[in-house]
């Protein structure tokens, strides 16, 4: 019964523990389905082993029974004849025929058992086995998805948040130093373009002129 009791541990395994425990997930589920399709193999072989050895015990059983069936029916015929002595050879070989059956009934009724629980073991093998064949592509998925979070938690954890925005700070104070910088030059250019152009002298100079007689007006006014 070693097939039977391998058969169940497989059947009964947990295949979640079974993936936290596995280096790679996806050629442990893989390989669990090939380990389960060979103990379904074995337990087939069990099982057309079993049925043989039924068919044949049937065949012994039937033959006994038969035999005796027919030396009763000589012995019928003989005491009809009025051969008693006849009769009872024939009887005496039914009773041989007899004492087989009582021997075989008991040994096929035992091989019928052992039938009918090896199939039992052979069918549920096979319901997991197409449940699991079902979960396969699940679970794999699943493996998949979970290492995907795996990397990204380690990418994660790796990675110093707040030094690398205190890096973004004093980036964007450079940059902003930059654009300070630049407003400056564009003020003093702005700033020399107009000491050098003559228009903005000129009226620069009339401002003067106006401020100059204004001045002078209430002075003289005051006076």
């Amino acid at each position: 019964m070693g097939i039977f009791q391998r058969a169940g541990d497989l059947v009964k395994s947990n295949i979640n523990d079974l993936l936290d425990r596995a280096e790679n997930p996806e050629k442990m589920v893989k390989q669990i389905i090939i380990d389960m399709e060979k103990e379904l193999q074995k337990c087939t072989d069990a099982l057309g082993q079993a049925m043989g050895s039924q068919r044949q015990m049937k065949k012994q059983l039937d033959k006994a029974k038969a035999e005796s069936q027919e030396w009763e029916n000589k012995a019928k015929m003989a005491l009809k004849a009025g051969k008693q002595d006849l009769a009872k050879q024939a009887l005496a070989k039914k009773v041989n025929c007899d004492k087989q059956v009582e021997q075989f009934q008991p040994m096929y009724d035992q091989c019928t058992a052992q039938v009918d629980t090896i199939k039992g073991q052979v069918d549920a093998l096979k319901m997991k086995l197409d449940e699991a064949r079902s979960r396969q592509s699940t679970l794999i998925a699943r493996s998949k998805m979970a290492d995907a979070q795996k990397s990204m938690a380690k990418t994660l954890g790796s990675m110093d948040s707040s030094s690398a925005f205190s890096k973004l700070d004093k980036m964007e104070e450079k940059i902003e130093s930059k654009e300070a910088q630049a407003e400056a030059f564009s003020d003093l250019a702005g700033t020399a373009n107009s000491a050098d152009d003559p228009f903005a002298e000129l009226e620069a100079n009339s401002a003067v002129d106006d401020e100059l007689a204004r001045l002078m007006a209430e002075m003289n006014g005051g006076e």
